[in-house]
């Protein structure tokens, strides 16, 4: 056998249904083995590999073993005489492997190589070549040296800047998202070491090729697109503990005492560098709204009633500050509740959630302000003022930071242009699947995907494909990798890569559309699968209304054992809703791991999601009746649900 093709796949289905589709268009005519090991993903991996690839040798683990050990469990097996191991989140050329076949076949001397790698908007990755991590190598990365100088063969050696991204040039480390090894090599040099848990041991084992007298290749004869980053968060602080941590074991295994010392310092400085820059970060992003929204609610509470003493009594200290004083504290935490509510923190910012937010409790103050004792009611015409100035400056201050602060803020965004290169028939499958995402785009037209017009709704051809994005302003151009290979795709988007238009890729027969905005961002991601009850917005009103109906339910009390005592057992279900152990409505039972890890993520509901006495029959009719709760999620729905089988 020539070729063995082992994947690790972690809760990234739709990435791995794509990269799968194009492996097996690349290992036609090639005596190959397709080996896919799935670290106990929570998403249906598994029984996508079994439904759409039962061709694929599945090893399906009851935990995350990590990295090392899941691509071991496939290596031992492996019968190729080479062995590629493949990130599932990657596209490769219909002829990547056989250009990597031929090269090693004619290099003997190869141990391994890695091949171009372009992100999803068709940009260069400069980690498909690396040189080893040295102590002062690291440092000039770390410390922001190399992005200083990009090309200087000595501050920018980690990404090996100074050779050209287009020649073949012998390099030290390899990237783990393919690493295209000769198997005689790796029985040489032995497995991927298991102590590293993710991260690490690509570099370990590219330094184990070189020291064995074998050569590492980066090949730029070939390119695949590497969606990266769809397995973790590159800015959160548990990768960059997990990735630094492996950097240390790295340096104790093959540095010097010294040398080893001194990069555990210099790891250690970074790590402490990037988590306080990730607190700070985070800390900012969650508390710089609430508190620009309370300074200027607060500058209202004390601005109006001073300049209306002055304006309309003509003194001083007319208001007793005790009573403006609960009236802002009241108004203040009342509205930064509502405008949680109403999504005004979230990202990007609804057109009108501010001001909606705090009209809310605007028109909640002044009821309040009815009901107060005489002593707390001080003027209407200030509470009125002091709505009115919150209302305009909190909108405003939203709308500005929207507007300055690039992704924030959508309202005065023109929709996206989108445009398909395929055929009708899969271009209407695919636009279906975009619509039915809640994606707001306008659709510009059919580009052919040949030089040819193939059907009477095509009104440009791929090779007028730059100058139709240019002159209809096109932000988005989404390929039918059914009515496209995939070096078609990749050719095109790097002649477009300078044009800053996004890309994505529809595979075949696939509920998705995927995509990559950044290489520093995860993927973006379109598919049918996008449910109502996953939006922040909705998973705060089930909680609200969990709460609230908690609480009268416990008012009530005394009433429901008088006339319901049946329902007793209520009462400890009550107690794990307020806790968020439960929910009050959740899905029917299944009894199928497998169709529950297919749904968006809900607690067990004390109330099952059908009306009393229409239970499913069977699990797939559960599977259908909870996937149009998910997807069609309203309180009222909750609410009616929660009556019915209290009173049933």
């Amino acid at each position: 056998m020539k070729l063995s093709v082992i994947i690790v796949n972690y809760n990234v289905k739709f990435f791995l249904e794509q990269c799968l589709i194009s492996v097996f268009n690349a290992i036609k005519g090639i005596d190959s083995e397709v080996f896919v090991v799935d670290n106990a993903s929570a998403d249906g991996s598994c029984q996508l590999v079994r439904e759409r690839f039962p061709q694929v040798k599945l090893i399906c683990n009851a935990k995350n073993t990590g990295f090392s050990y899941a691509n071991n469990q496939a290596i031992r097996l492996a019968k190729g005489e080479y062995v590629l191991l493949l990130n599932p989140d990657t596209v490769v050329e219909e002829e990547t492997f056989s250009k990597c076949i031929a090269f090693m076949d004619a290099h003997s001397e190869a141990g391994s190589l890695s091949v171009k790698m372009i992100d999803g908007k068709g940009r260069f990755l400069p980690e498909s070549k690396r040189a080893l991590p040295s102590p002062m190598v690291s440092f000039f990365k770390i410390f922001g040296f190399s992005k200083l100088f990009p090309r200087s063969r000595v501050f920018a050696r980690y990404h090996l800047g100074h050779l050209s991204n287009d020649d073949i040039n012998e390099i030290e480390i390899l990237p783990g998202a393919f690493m295209f090894m000769r198997k005689r090599a790796l029985d040489t040099v032995g497995l991927l070491d298991e102590t590293f848990f993710m991260y690490g041991e690509d570099i370990d084992l590219s330094y184990r090729f070189l020291k064995a007298g074998f050569k590492n290749f980066y090949f730029p004869n070939t390119t695949i697109i590497h969606y990266k980053g769809e397995s973790t968060k590159k800015g959160s602080i548990n990768y960059v503990l997990i990735f630094y941590q492996a950097m240390i074991i790295f340096a104790r295994k093959h540095f010097s005492r010294n040398n080893a010392r001194l990069y555990t310092i210099l790891i250690y400085l970074a790590i402490y560098f990037r988590a306080f820059l990730s607190l700070t970060r985070r800390m900012v992003e969650r508390i710089y709204l609430p508190i620009i929204d309370t300074v200027l609610m607060a500058l209202g509470f004390w601005a109006i009633p001073s300049f209306w003493e002055r304006y309309w009594h003509h003194t001083e200290n007319y208001y007793p500050d005790s009573a403006i004083g609960f009236m802002a504290l009241f108004f203040i935490l009342s509205t930064l509740f509502t405008l949680w509510f109403v999504g005004a923190f979230e990202k990007p910012q609804k057109a009108f959630a501010a001001s909606k937010g705090v009209a809310i409790s605007s028109m909640l103050l002044l009821i309040i302000y009815g009901l107060l004792p005489e002593g707390y009611r001080y003027s209407r015409v200030i509470t009125l003022l002091s709505s009115v100035w919150a209302i305009v400056s909190v909108q405003f201050a939203h709308w500005a930071i929207g507007v300055f602060i690039n992704g924030y803020f959508t309202a005065f965004r023109k929709k996206k242009k989108v445009s398909i290169v395929g055929k009708s028939a899969e271009a209407e499958r695919v636009l279906s699947i975009v619509r039915e995402a809640a994606f707001d785009f306008d659709f510009v037209g059919l580009i052919s995907p040949s030089q040819n017009f193939d059907e009477r709704e095509q009104i440009a051809t791929i090779d007028q494909l730059t100058d139709f994005v240019r002159v209809n302003g096109v932000n988005e151009v989404i390929f039918c990798a059914n009515d496209m290979a995939s070096q078609d795709i990749i050719s095109n988007m790097l002649q477009l890569v300078s044009t800053g238009v996004d890309y994505k890729i529809a595979p075949p027969d696939s509920l998705s559309v995927i995509g990559s905005n950044s290489i520093d961002t995860q993927g973006e991601l379109y598919t049918v699968e996008i449910s109502a009850i996953s939006k922040p917005t909705n998973r705060r009103k089930k909680r609200i209304f969990d709460v609230i109906a908690t609480f009268l339910l416990f008012v009530f009390t005394p009433f429901l054992l008088l006339f319901r005592p049946h329902r007793i057992n209520l009462i400890k279900h009550a107690l794990l809703v307020l806790v968020g152990r439960m929910t009050w409505v959740g899905y029917a039972t299944m009894d199928n791991p497998e169709l529950y890890n297919r749904l968006p993520k809900v607690a067990r509901g004390v109330f099952p999601a059908f009306m009393p006495g229409h239970a499913p029959k069977t699990k797939e009719e559960a599977f259908r009746i909870n996937l149009m709760y998910a997807r069609s999620f309203k309180i009222q729905n909750d609410l009616l649900l929660f009556v019915k089988h209290f009173f049933a």
